[in-house]
């Protein structure tokens, strides 16, 4: 008896719904082995198969990695390039390679004062301003793990030079300025998986943030102006609202970008030279982890952490990284190790990590 063609379609479409990963393997199995392949050969897997494709694409991929501690933080910087354009490139630690990160949204090439954060796979490039246009709303976010730009919900109050910090799976954003005289002290929360914005008040909140910082389900803010004192806050999750800094030690020499390890606050200090600093914060007092080679990192420069490595990048994506478990000093210099710097002259703006 012949089968109808409906009957053969169906057949066909089982047949490739129940088609395992990897063949004569129970597809927990498969992915065991699959997801232990290096992240910088993810899209290489990608053009296995559909199957394969949309595995690495999937929440279920990442979560599986996390789970299981295999996951690889990569390094993601928003940076201006010589022709004052906005531009994202990425650095795979292990390889130790610069990449520029190709399609950024046109609209957001020419602003100036947005943010940049990230969660879960995905990148945010938040609010902004430009020469003709007041601050924005608008948000796009970066999937990583299919190298594609697509507009967010925009946020619930337009905002430029602003601060955005990730903290419990959600983002914060905190003060800003724009073209007029009107001035931020709100802040927003927006949780990915509504893909929504809340709106938020608080008297503690001032709009000129220069610095954030998450560091023990904590978010630390500081800034001031030319003619006020510097000033931070900090914003307790538990308790879920914003309180001043009364550790006057800590806010006057929190003087750079700022990054979290193992519970310790680093900063940059880039007033006389690279100096990087430790925040001890049982004895609250700054210690001097030592001074960076102006050479190697080319000021002004930003701050990421992986894992207990701190990479210092600067102008040209010119990129130190200083081991914390191994920090020495010879001749009053850090010993560290070095990225080479990409021929472009770009300057930083912000550094992030993400991590599949």
């Amino acid at each position: 008896m012949e089968l109808s063609q409906n009957t053969f379609e169906d057949s066909t479409q089982e047949e490739s719904t129940h088609t395992p990963l990897i063949s004569g393997l129970p597809d927990e199995i498969a992915l065991l082995c699959l997801a232990r392949v290096p992240r910088r050969y993810h899209h290489l897997l990608k053009c296995v198969s559909r199957r394969w494709r949309t595995l690495v694409c999937s929440e279920e991929w990442c979560s599986f990695r996390r789970k299981h501690s295999i996951e690889e933080a990569w390094i993601y910087a928003l940076c201006t390039n010589s022709a004052n354009q906005t531009c994202c490139y990425l650095l795979d630690p292990l390889t130790r390679c610069w990449k520029r990160i190709q399609d950024i949204p046109t609209r957001c090439l020419k602003r100036k004062g947005m943010a940049f954060e990230a969660i879960g796979k995905k990148l945010y490039l938040l609010g902004g301003c430009g020469w003709l246009e007041d601050r924005t709303n608008e948000v796009y976010c970066y999937d990583a793990s299919t190298n594609t730009w697509a507009e967010a919900a925009p946020l619930s109050t337009a905002r430029c030079y602003f601060q955005c910090t990730a903290l419990n799976e959600e983002l914060y954003t905190v003060g800003g300025i724009g073209l007029g005289t009107n001035e931020l002290s709100s802040w927003d929360t927006y949780n990915p998986n509504s893909n929504s914005w809340t709106s938020h008040k608080d008297p503690n909140i001032f709009p000129e943030v220069e610095e954030s910082l998450a560091l023990d389900g904590q978010i630390y803010i500081r800034g001031g102006s030319s003619i006020t004192p510097p000033r931070a806050v900090f914003y307790d999750s538990t308790v879920k609202i914003w309180q001043p800094v009364d550790n006057s030690e800590m806010v006057w020499n929190w003087r750079g970008p700022a990054v979290a390890v193992d519970g310790r606050m680093y900063v940059l200090d880039q007033i006389s030279g690279l100096k990087l600093m430790m925040w001890k914060k049982e004895n609250k007092e700054w210690v001097v982890v030592g001074r960076l080679s102006t050479f190697l990192a080319r000021p002004p420069c930003q701050i990421v952490a992986v894992g207990r490595s701190i990479y210092v990048i600067g102008r040209g994506l010119s990129t130190v990284v200083v081991d914390i478990d191994k920090v020495g000093n010879v001749g009053g210099v850090m010993v560290s190790s070095s990225i080479p710097k990409l021929d472009s002259n770009v300057y930083v703006i912000c550094c992030k990590t993400l991590s599949i």
